[in-house]
């Protein structure tokens, strides 16, 4: 039987998750359906789940307290508490454990924190170490006042709909959307603009200016690169900044500085070993890549869809294919999962697909077995999206079933 750990909000972030819930497939019935069996370990706003990855334990990012706390199993459907909670900074929002199992990375939203967290033979949470903190490379100079001014509206998801013609091998379906020149996009259709493109040409055209926002550092989620160091994403400085570890901590490399006002919030590592960063206030997904000298700098931007409103919407999750070739972005606003494939040598990111999620507030959503589950924070909901076999493109919403405020998906073992 197929079974998830979920993570969710609870009152002190008002959610009313209870701790970390269960969900898991219904026997006997498929293609998959899943229910919802309540907590099974008591906790507070456990927002991001992650797994060791040899031992059946679970650590949690307790984001209202600022603390991770590491779970045992103890049956098929329980976990309890594994040694005492660990505080890292405020706004704990994203954990990722070291492939060897030996430490995990902490992102904290609340005050840029990057922190690395031991882990001993057993499992159990250890020593922390705080990384240097982050300094915004745009300071405090000013900005053009095309970058400062509020961002223009986008097409209306319904219009983008209308534009498009359905696919010429598949039947038309409620609140999807495909556009590639394989499945038909309508002539006459304008190409997407790239809202960095956008910036990048506003920045270099004369402008008067204005004073840039304050602007504060936000850890958001750490990767792990092909070669052993570490990637960190900070959404408030726009930066991805990276680590070499040490047995003292983490020591900083290098970063890359993306254009000013994007936002990297998540990462995937490709298996051409790229690596593709979803930005929650441009709607992009950034594609960087290691040069000879070891250091990454971004190759290209893509526009999450056509659709996307920078502004109105703003991108959570980002996750791949196990082959690599498709990519899922969720958007919170639109309520939607945009898909893009991966061409090329891994460097080329297109518009796929774009469709309903199913749920309000798409926050997380997991690749699992041909279907996307999706974790919908304010509509106490989980989705499952069936997954085309042959593009990767969303086929539809096969299923739902209720979770409260779920904010984190897990695979349990």
């Amino acid at each position: 039987m197929t079974r998830f750990w979920i993570g969710g909000y609870g009152p002190d972030m008002d959610g009313d998750a209870a701790g970390i819930g269960l969900l898991e497939g219904d026997e006997g019935r498929e293609p998959i359906s899943l229910a919802y069996r309540g907590a099974v370990a008591a906790a507070a706003s456990p927002s991001w789940l992650a797994s060791h990855p040899a031992l059946d334990i679970v650590y949690a990012a307790l984001e209202g307290s600022g603390t991770v706390q590491a779970f045992a199993r103890t049956g098929e459907r329980s976990l309890a508490r594994f040694g005492a909670p660990v505080e890292v900074g405020t706004g704990v929002c994203h954990l990722a454990v070291a492939p060897h199992g030996r430490y995990l990375v902490v992102s904290c939203y609340g005050d840029g924190r990057v922190v690395r967290v031991g882990i001993d033979a057993s499992g159990l949470l250890g020593e922390t170490a705080v990384a240097d903190a982050a300094t915004d490379p745009y300071g405090t100079n000013p900005v053009p006042a095309a970058q400062g001014a509020p961002a223009a509206q986008g097409p209306d998801l319904n219009d983008v709909l209308a534009s498009l013609s359905p696919a010429a091998s598949e039947p038309p379906r409620s609140g999807l959307l495909l556009f590639d020149e394989e499945l038909g996009l309508t002539p006459g259709a304008p190409d997407p603009v790239s809202p960095a493109a956008a910036m990048i040409a506003a920045a270099l055209a004369p402008a008067s200016t204005v004073d840039a926002p304050e602007r504060t550092s936000h850890a958001h989620a750490a990767a792990f690169l092909p070669d052993g160091r570490i990637a960190t994403t900070d959404i408030g400085f726009d930066l991805v900044r990276v680590w070499r570890p040490t047995s003292a901590g983490l020591v900083s490399d290098h970063q890359i500085v993306l254009p000013h006002g994007v936002g990297p919030r998540h990462m995937v590592v490709h298996p051409s070993g790229h690596l593709h960063v979803v930005t929650e206030y441009s709607c992009e997904v950034f594609t960087l890549a290691a040069g000879p000298d070891g250091r990454w700098a971004l190759v290209a931007a893509t526009a999450v869809s056509p659709a996307a409103q920078a502004g109105i919407d703003y991108p959570s999750e980002l996750s791949r294919s196990r082959n690599g070739e498709t990519l899922y972005a969720g958007v919170r606003g639109s309520n939607t999962i945009a898909a893009l494939r991966v061409r090329g040598a891994g460097d080329v990111v297109e518009q796929l697909a774009l469709a309903e999620s199913g749920v309000d507030w798409p926050r997380h959503h997991l690749v699992h077995d041909g279907a996307l589950l999706v974790a919908g924070q304010r509509s106490d909901e989980i989705s499952i999206l069936d997954l085309d076999e042959r593009t990767g493109a969303p086929r539809g919403i096969r299923h739902r079933t209720a979770a409260p405020a779920p904010s984190s998906i897990l695979l349990a073992r």
